[in-house]
C-alpha cells in the first residue's frame, strides 16, 4: 500500500519537474489600485531590460529571466511548419528542464553576440527533418536563416503556459528581440513574462515578495497590487500536491495497518483454538513440574514464530510483487511500486506490535489452565 503511494508521488514529481524546478512565472496584468496619481485599470507590459533591475533588487532570487515567444513560419530544406519560437537566456534550459539529446543549448556568447542559432524541440525536429540529421543544418524562421546547434531530448510535460516544449524552437533572447519582436500594439521591446527562481528553496517566499515591489517601482503601480503582477507559483503547487500525496500515503498505510490488525486477530483466534486443543498436553506439562511462566513463554514464543514467519513470507511476496510490477510499462504519472526501507522498517515494527498483542491473551489463557481439570479434558468433548 505504501509503495503504491510512493510510486504515485514520485511519478507526479518527475512529470512536474519536467515543466520547471522551483519556478515562478510573473505576468503583467492591469492595475487594480491607484498609485502615485496613476489611475487603476492601466495595462502593463514588462520591458526587455526589466529583468536586469529586478535581478539586482531581488537578492533572494537566483535567476530572473525574460521570455519572449511568437508563432513564426519555420522551414527547412525538407519541410515547413508554423512553430512557437521561444527566447530567453541560457539558464532557461536548467530552470525549465530542457534536456539535450544532440549538440548544445545556446550559451552566453550566443546571447552577447545575438547569434542566429536555434535549438529544436524533439517534435519540431521531426516536423522539419523527419528521420534526417538536423544538427548543423539551417532552418529559416520567418525567412531568416538560423543554424541548428542542438536538439532536445523527448520529455513528458503535464502543464504549460504557452505549449509543449518539444514542439518549440529555442533561440537566444537578443536574437528574437531583433528578428521576432512582439507585434503592435505591443511595444517592440516588450516581453511576455519573467521567469524567477529562488537561490535556495528556503528563500522562495522572500524571492517572491521581492519581485513585485521591484516591478512596481519600474512601472508605477502599488506593490500590493496582485492583479498588476500575477505570479504562477509552481513551488506552492508542488507543496499542495505533496500534501495531497502524503494524505494518500497515510490513507493507504492506514489500510495496511488495519489489515495487520485483522491478521493479528486471526492469529489470536488460531492460538486460542490451539490452547483448547492442547489443554490435556498443558495439564500433563504442569503435572510433571512445568510452571505457569514456562507455559506462558511456550505459547508466547509459538505465537511470535507464527506471526513473524507469516510476516516474512508476506514481505517477500510484497517485494516480489513490487519488482514484477516495476518491470511493466508505467503510466505517465506513476513511477511504479516503490518500496522504501523506511516503509519496510515500519511494517516490521507494526508486525512486532501485532505479534505481541496477539500472543498475550492466548498465552495467558494457556498459563491459567488448571492441571487437574486439564487432565480430565477430552478433546472434542
Amino acid at each position: 500500500m505504501v509503495a503504491a503511494g510512493e510510486g504515485l508521488y514520485a511519478g507526479q514529481r518527475r512529470v512536474s519537474e519536467n515543466f520547471g524546478k522551483d519556478l515562478m512565472v510573473v505576468w503583467s496584468g492591469r492595475t487594480s489600485m491607484q498609485a502615485g496619481g496613476m489611475r487603476a485599470g492601466r495595462a502593463l507590459q514588462w520591458q526587455a531590460r526589466d529583468y536586469e533591475v529586478v535581478q539586482q533588487e531581488a537578492t533572494a532570487c537566483r535567476w530572473v529571466l525574460p521570455q519572449l515567444g511568437n508563432s513564426v513560419p519555420v522551414r527547412s530544406d525538407h519541410s515547413s511548419a508554423t512553430l512557437l519560437v521561444t527566447a530567453s537566456l541560457p539558464p532557461f534550459a536548467e530552470i525549465r528542464t530542457i534536456p539535450v539529446a544532440e549538440g548544445r543549448f545556446y550559451h552566453w556568447d550566443d546571447v552577447r553576440e545575438a547569434r542566429r542559432v536555434a535549438f529544436l524541440g524533439s517534435d519540431a525536429r521531426k516536423q522539419l527533418f523527419g528521420s534526417r540529421p538536423a544538427l548543423g543544418e539551417t532552418v529559416y524562421l520567418a525567412g531568416i536563416p538560423y543554424l541548428v546547434i542542438g536538439v532536445m531530448q523527448h520529455k513528458e510535460q503535464d502543464s504549460s503556459y504557452d505549449g509543449r516544449d518539444i514542439s518549440k524552437v529555442f533561440v537566444p533572447f537578443p536574437s528574437a528581440l531583433r528578428d521576432f519582436p512582439n507585434p503592435p500594439p505591443l511595444k517592440p521591446d516588450s516581453v511576455d513574462r519573467l521567469l524567477v527562481t529562488p537561490r535556495p528553496l528556503e528563500h522562495h517566499e522572500a524571492c517572491k515578495w521581492q519581485v513585485r515591489p521591484a516591478l512596481a517601482r519600474l512601472h508605477d503601480f502599488d506593490p500590493r497590487d496582485e492583479e498588476a503582477a500575477g505570479i504562477w507559483d509552481t513551488v506552492e503547487n508542488a507543496k499542495a500536491f505533496h500534501r495531497l500525496t502524503d494524505g494518500m500515503k497515510y490513507f493507504l498505510g492506514a489500510i495496511g495497518l488495519v489489515s495487520l490488525l485483522l491478521g493479528g486477530i486471526g492469529v489470536m483466534d488460531v492460538m486460542l483454538v490451539a490452547v483448547r486443543e492442547r489443554t490435556r498436553e498443558i495439564g500433563i506439562r504442569k503435572a510433571v513440574g512445568a510452571t505457569s511462566r514456562e507455559i506462558l513463554r511456550l505459547f508466547f514464543l509459538e505465537t511470535l514464530i507464527v506471526v513473524f514467519v507469516s510476516g516474512a513470507a508476506g514481505m517477500t511476496v510484497a517485494y516480489a510483487l513490487c519488482a514484477a510490477v516495476n518491470r511493466l510499462p508505467m503510466p505517465q504519472y506513476f513511477a511504479g511500486l516503490l518500496a522504501s526501507w523506511k516503509a519496510a522498517l515500519l511494517a516490521w515494527l507494526l508486525l512486532g506490535a501485532v505479534a505481541v498483542l496477539s500472543a498475550l491473551y492466548p498465552a495467558r489463557q494457556a498459563a491459567s489452565v488448571d492441571p487437574v481439570e486439564a487432565l480430565r479434558f477430552e478433546p472434542g468433548g
